[in-house]
């Protein structure tokens, strides 16, 4: 069995795990963050989209020509005048089909045409005036009923249904979860320059590298001719995760016209062309003994999917290894429909796949009269059974313990309505939760410069998670250079290339790239030191750096600053480069994941109706946690988007026309701070040493897996009402008032 990689020495290893504020704070409380909209560039033009008003059909008729005599337009580009466009290679991008490729229209608000401007006001105004006439047809929006449909096996062992037929305890239950909306407060936006050469594009992307390509893709141009700038996001969710089309249609202006061109979305364009979360249906059937050992779990889904791709949730995700049972089969399906390309949402695959898993373990530990806590732990697996694969770290047996500990668990009484707090009914309800570990492939560098401070380049993002802080605190635990000494730079692709901000991939990839230049520039520094005239000349050997000074690593002599090394020698600054791989090797040898619990409180007064979460404790284990300010961060933040997932949140289609009905912030409604529980983050301290050497893996998704169930569980445990569709409809409950 592999042993967990030795660790490096830190110079300033109280860097690790320091809550310290994040770095880029001042910028964005001062309002000097610059954003991919505020940008803006000399003879700067406005793009305004026009989207179609149907969901099915093609174009019969195509008129720009009002739109185009308005004064100060510049152009109205649509299918007959757009320069070509190439499809995108598969895993890439979710709308593979280039905008304006042909008169077929697949979704409501597909992009029919853009129209360009001198001022926005401009551009907009002749938008309206684009008349298009449409051959329509009957669209299909409806959410997959039929889970039976779902017959791709994704995951199984032994002979699930055999079992589940012959277990003393069969629980079948049908779950959903509808379609959701990413809605970051900053809309997507891109500002496309094409300067006769190649092209730079200022986007609101969480993978800059991977939007460079495939745009050159798509373009028809090399790689080495787009340059992707998106220096800061008003975070994405997974939704700015792939290029969309609103940033070709950019690029393709900028390119006819010669001058740059600005398109920023409408909010309702959020719920129409850049993806969302999926409807999906899920059935699931366990089968156990009579004192709760799982025998049997069947998991059959159907996940809602567009014309354009084959994207799904990949709900088998968590099922496979999350509880020992000998007998499993997962299987899913896509049931196309006429709405845009669904795309990655925080947690895909998980956050759905563990509300109807963990909702069905609830319904399994009250048939059985079993403590759900008690249930689960029983169920704990001693391998991973879906892989075979020894886990390289999993505390989840500690984590729900320390949970139901932390919230007061014992005190829980587990009959419906029983636990009363004035006229408000009291129901308490937990879940599991867990997460993959991602790496990628990741390239930094660090230059160390001779006024003492320090950089460190990486072509990654921070879509608001703390990656600039977590790059230079990984600087400074190396060299001891204090956080407000070191610059970083980010999201541009002149960068060495960095991994895309999704998955909870970012931190765990960086890490060894980091490191690894760090300590390349520290030797160089020590070789500048050791040169004739330098500081340590007499020294060929025996130096290291402690706290941002070089001297040797046994003996009293007195440190020298890295700075004075350098000016000494006249240097003015030294670099290092690091290049990590992907942790696909290891994850041939392990079972790589973060895990965790969530227990839930919410109140119920059946007077009014009125039910909310008013308490959540959370537990994580995500092995090291860099920083425990930005990660506590995530951690609540994701919490409070579960309480929209399981009371609020529901993207809504009109059967008629096809188009989202609830697109804007005042219908869809999401979780804001008065709706927000009071919240309590443990994080578990177990570094994941054979992940990378500080042991660290991402935590940004776990966060949002299992909570719905938490609650919906809780919901069942104060009024009696099994939600199994989300969200909780308060009409589903008025019948127990």
């Amino acid at each position: 069995m592999d042993t967990p990689r030795q660790q490096n020495a830190l110079s300033h290893p109280e860097a690790i795990g320091n809550p310290c504020p994040r770095v880029d704070g001042p910028q964005k409380v001062s309002g000097m963050a610059r954003y991919a909209a505020d940008f803006n560039l000399p003879g700067m033009l406005h793009g305004v989209l026009v989207g179609a008003t149907i969901a099915h059909g093609r174009i019969a008729e195509f008129d720009a020509s009002q739109a185009e005599a308005l004064p100060g337009v510049q152009l109205v580009l649509h299918r007959a005048n757009c320069p070509p466009l190439k499809r995108a290679q598969a895993g890439s991008i979710d709308e593979k089909r280039p905008p304006l490729e042909d008169d077929v229209i697949r979704y409501y608000g597909q992009y029919v045409a853009l129209v360009v401007a001198d001022t926005l006001e401009t551009a907009t105004a002749a938008a309206r005036l684009v008349k298009v006439r449409y051959e329509a047809q009957t669209p299909d929006v409806s959410a997959p009923e039929d889970v039976d449909q779902a017959t791709e096996v994704e995951s199984e062992r032994g002979d699930a249904a055999g079992a589940y037929a012959s277990a003393p305890v069969r629980i079948e239950a049908t779950y959903s979860t509808p379609v959701e909306t990413h809605n970051p407060i900053e809309l997507h936006a891109c500002l496309a320059d094409y300067n006769g050469q190649g092209y730079t594009l200022y986007e609101t992307s969480q993978a800059v590298v991977n939007h460079r390509d495939v745009m050159a893709q798509m373009l028809g141009v090399k790689p080495d001719a787009v340059r992707v700038i998106s220096l800061f996001l008003g975070s994405g969710f997974g939704g700015k995760l792939w290029p969309w089309p609103h940033s070709l249609l950019a690029a393709a202006a900028s390119l006819r016209l010669r001058k740059p061109v600005k398109v920023v979305l409408q909010r309702a364009m959020a719920f129409q062309s850049v993806g969302h979360r999926p409807f999906i249906r899920q059935r699931f059937r366990l089968g156990a003994t009579q004192d709760g050992k799982l025998v049997s779990v069947q998991q059959h889904y159907i996940s809602q999917g567009s014309q354009l791709d084959d994207y799904q949730e990949s709900c088998v995700e968590a099922t496979p290894h999350m509880y020992s049972v000998p007998n499993l089969k997962v299987c899913s399906g896509i049931a196309r429909r006429h709405v845009g390309a669904p795309t990655s949402m925080r947690g895909p695959g998980a956050v759905p796949g563990l509300f109807a898993l963990e909702s069905a373990m609830d319904e399994l530990a009250v048939a059985l009269d079993r403590d759900p806590v008690a249930l689960r732990l029983l169920n704990e697996p001693e391998k991973d059974e879906g892989s075979g694969l020894p886990f390289s770290s999993r505390h989840l047996t500690e984590c729900l313990r320390t949970g139901a500990e932390r919230f007061g668990w014992s005190r829980r009484t587990p009959q419906v309505g029983s636990m009363k707090q004035g006229d408000l009914v009291l129901g308490w309800g937990m879940a599991s939760c867990s997460w993959l570990a991602l790496r990628l492939p990741a390239e930094a560098t660090v230059t160390l410069h001779a006024d003492g401070s320090a950089r460190v380049v990486c072509a990654t993002q921070d879509l608001g998670t703390g990656t600039y802080t977590v790059l230079a605190q990984l600087v400074s635990a190396e060299t001891g250079i204090p956080l407000a000494r070191i610059d970083v730079r980010l999201g541009d692709t002149v960068l060495p290339p960095g991994p895309f901000s999704g998955g909870s991939g970012a931190t765990a990839s960086v890490i060894p790239a980091v490191l690894q230049a760090t300590r390349e520039a520290v030797r160089a520094v020590i070789g500048v030191s050791t040169r004739k005239g330098g500081v340590w000349a007499d020294r060929a050997d025996g130096l290291s750096c402690r706290d941002g000074a070089i001297g040797p690593s046994k003996g009293a002599d007195a440190y020298v600053p890295l700075q004075d090394v350098l000016r000494r020698a006249g240097v003015e600054s030294v670099s290092g480069r690091g290049k990590a791989g992907s942790g696909n090797d290891l994850k041939k040898r392990y079972s790589i994941n973060s895990y965790g619990a969530h227990f839930a409180e919410v109140t119920w007064h059946p007077a009014t109706a009125r039910l909310r979460v008013s308490r959540v404790v959370t537990v994580i284990d995500g092995g090291r946690i860099v920083n425990p300010r930005t990660g506590r961060n995530q951690i609540e933040g994701a919490v409070i988007m579960g309480v929209g997932m399981a009371l609020f949140e529901q993207t809504e289609y009109d059967a008629r026309s096809g188009a989202p009905v609830n697109s804007n912030l005042a219908d869809y409604v999401m979780t804001t701070h008065a709706d927000a529980p009071e919240l309590d983050v443990t994080f578990l301290d177990y570094p994941d040493l054979i992940w990378n050497e500080l042991g660290s893996r991402g935590i940004g998704e776990i966060g949002l897996a299992g909570i719905a169930a938490a609650i919906t569980n809780a919901v069942h445990h104060a009024t009696g009402v099994r939600v199994r569709d989300l969200p909780v409809k308060i009409e589903d409950l008025l019948e127990k008032r």
